[in-house]
């Protein structure tokens, strides 16, 4: 199996941890040394909550997700309902070790819904791509052309708000939803959703860069398809032809796609459209959880911080997985 080229990913993932060399990065052990595993008497193991403790599960949850990512160019199978075509240089995780991951960047996981994240493994991507599958029945998409954007984007800062108080409970900064960077659009044809958010971390002042979500979907007979990008507002010019490249690249199988809908036999949804923006089910499946900020007042340091978290990590990603 192909090493895993994650020299961007660890960038990534560098500025999504906040890495800001707020705690010393451990050297790799030799063989003469004691593993982790092997504590020495003087070796104290790191409080649950700790910054250390937390820096450890975010190295050990990239290291099982190495052993187990799927490379593009390749066929990635999404449960019974679709086929994602994963372009080269991007790498899907499967459901429990991108969980891990999410979990480990202080995020909840609708275990129900979560399938899996694509990351980009170029050296200059620094995104990631949340992938979710609700399937609560067919979605009637007839109120698309009568949305209120207020009053989405107030129902988008009550979840967050609420999502808040997880993040706050495990030791994260709270997030503050700042505004539309792309306001909703459908397109009725292909039965594509579209629509984006700026946010921050909560109480500080605005700043020139901002972190985003990027949120697409794909309508199907039994539900949807949620691929949500997460980057910064200096990428997002860029990295949104990611979010719609893997848009187009999901194919549902024949059966499940939206024109296979039977009204006579199939359940339909609770709710229409606008719900995927800012109503009902966006709160009911926690959407608002998967809304990062980049630290970004601590850019410089965060790229320092980059070359010598990278120096551990990377180790991981360049292990050939056990056979």
């Amino acid at each position: 199996m192909r090493d895993f080229p994650l020299a961007g990913v660890i960038r990534l993932a560098a500025a999504l941890l906040c890495v800001v060399a707020s705690a010393p990065v451990r050297a790799q052990p030799t063989p003469s040394q004691p593993t982790p595993s092997q504590p020495t008497p003087a070796q104290s193991t790191p409080a649950p909550n700790s910054q250390e403790a937390r820096d450890a599960e975010r190295r050990a949850a990239w290291q099982a997700a190495s052993a187990v990512a799927t490379r593009g160019p390749a066929d990635v199978t999404l449960l019974d309902q679709a086929v994602l075509k994963l372009p080269a240089g991007d790498v899907f995780v499967p459901k429990q070790e991108a969980a891990r991951i999410m979990r480990a960047l202080g995020n909840t996981i609708n275990e129900t819904t979560f399938v899996g994240i694509v990351v980009g493994a170029r050296d200059d991507d620094q995104w990631i791509v949340v992938v979710r599958h609700i399937k609560e029945g067919y979605i009637k998409d007839d109120d698309a052309k009568n949305w209120n954007q207020d009053e989405l984007l107030k129902n988008l800062k009550e979840g967050t708000e609420e999502a808040n108080k997880d993040r706050r409970a495990r030791g994260f900064a709270e997030l503050e939803v700042v505004g539309w960077v792309e306001p909703p659009a459908y397109d009725a044809q292909t039965h594509r959703l579209v629509w984006s958010l700026s946010n921050k971390t909560k109480g500080e002042a605005d700043a020139p860069v901002k972190g985003i979500n990027y949120n697409t979907y794909a309508l199907g007979r039994d539900g949807y398809f949620s691929l949500n990008l997460l980057t910064n507002s200096s990428r997002i010019g860029r990295d949104k032809g990611v979010a719609h490249e893997l848009l187009a690249d999901l194919g549902y199988n024949s059966g499940k796609r939206y024109e296979d809908f039977n009204a006579s036999t199939d359940h339909i949804a609770e709710y229409g459209l606008a719900a995927l923006i800012g109503g009902i089910a966006a709160k009911k499946l926690g959407l608002f959880a998967l809304i990062f900020a980049f630290v970004l007042k601590f850019a410089k340091v965060i790229a320092i911080g980059a070359l010598a978290f990278g120096a551990g990590v990377v180790k991981f990603f360049r292990r050939k997985p056990a056979a």
